[in-house]
């Protein structure tokens, strides 16, 4: 893959966690509808969950655009797309681009494994 390639995935996926992490301080009613019930269920505030899951986007999002070690945020990202569009299948007409970010997260990892 070519540098510039490579760059904009990263780009592409970056924005994929941080416009969420934006989402859930300045709409979070939007947003909450999207944490699965057995999340809910630990116990924590509403606030408190969007607090920790944009937290979890910021950080994804950051060490994607670092390219450092990037095949092990890109399976993170890849697994965190792929378990909200399975536990929100209901919304899938939303989710569907989900999968393909997914999918080009893979590609990214799978790219630049060594």
């Amino acid at each position: 893959m070519s540098k510039t390639s490579n760059i904009l995935l990263r780009v592409a996926l970056a924005f994929a966690f941080l416009y969420p992490a934006y989402g859930f301080w300045k709409n979070p009613l939007s947003w909450v509808g999207y944490i699965p019930s057995f999340v809910k269920d630990f116990g924590l505030s509403q606030d408190t969950l969007l607090i920790g899951l944009a937290v979890v986007h910021v950080i994804i999002a950051l060490w994607i655009l670092s390219g450092l070690r990037i095949a092990i945020p890109s399976v993170v990202a890849a697994l965190f797309l792929g378990s909200v569009v399975y536990f929100n299948w209901n919304q899938i007409d939303i989710l569907f681009r989900d999968i393909s970010l997914a999918l080009a997260a893979l590609a990214l990892a799978f790219s630049n494994r060594r």
